[in-house]
């Protein structure tokens, strides 16, 4: 028997129907390159359509919320480390690295907006960045100021990428994804 013969015997399935996708500015419909879905924001950043300001608007609240309660939660932990007595030195230097890493990641956070960061050094600089959360927190409440974290670097690579299409199509060469055409494969 089964499964859903089990869930409903007497009644057939409902039939399942897609929802209605209205395609963005240079999907499926178009041939070409794609733009680069961002995190939160989807493929609204190309035409600034979909609620854009009002996700912009609650990535950077959310944001400047998160790093509020990060703040507070770290306060406890030095409440704490203060409690312990451990010394002068030591709270000092807890100070200095948490604002050194929080300065650090937001200096990373914030140039990985505009370029593509090395992967090599981001998994060398993991910890750190971990340390410094704050700073990428608050680099992202900054950018929604102005735009989606991220978007002129997608923006960029994506105009590039068209341009570089439609040349390719003014001169008449092959269609990417066309078939059948160029020198036959040699058996």
């Amino acid at each position: 028997m089964t499964e859903n013969a089990r869930e409903t015997p007497d009644r057939p399935p409902a039939p399942r129907e897609p929802a209605p996708r209205t395609p963005a500015p240079g999907a499926a419909s178009e041939p070409g390159p794609r733009p680069e879905p961002l995190r939160f924001f989807g493929t609204t950043w190309l035409a600034h359509d979909g609620g854009y300001g009002a996700r912009r608007a609650a990535v950077g609240l959310g944001s400047l919320l998160c790093a509020a309660a990060g703040a507070f939660v770290l306060k406890f932990a030095y409440e704490g480390i203060a409690l312990a007595d451990v010394g002068g030195l030591v709270n000092i230097l807890l100070v200095v690295m948490f604002t050194l890493c929080t300065a650090m990641a937001f200096a990373r956070t914030w140039q990985g907006f505009t370029r593509r960061p090395d992967p090599a050094a981001q998994q060398s600089l993991r910890g750190l960045l971990t340390i410094g959360f704050l700073g990428t927190l608050l680099a992202h409440a900054v950018r929604c100021l102005s735009e989606a974290p991220g978007e002129s670097l997608a923006r960029s690579e994506y105009e590039e990428a068209r341009r570089r299409y439609e040349k390719r199509r003014a001169k008449g060469g092959p269609k990417p994804g066309a078939k059948g055409r160029g020198k036959p494969k040699r058996r």
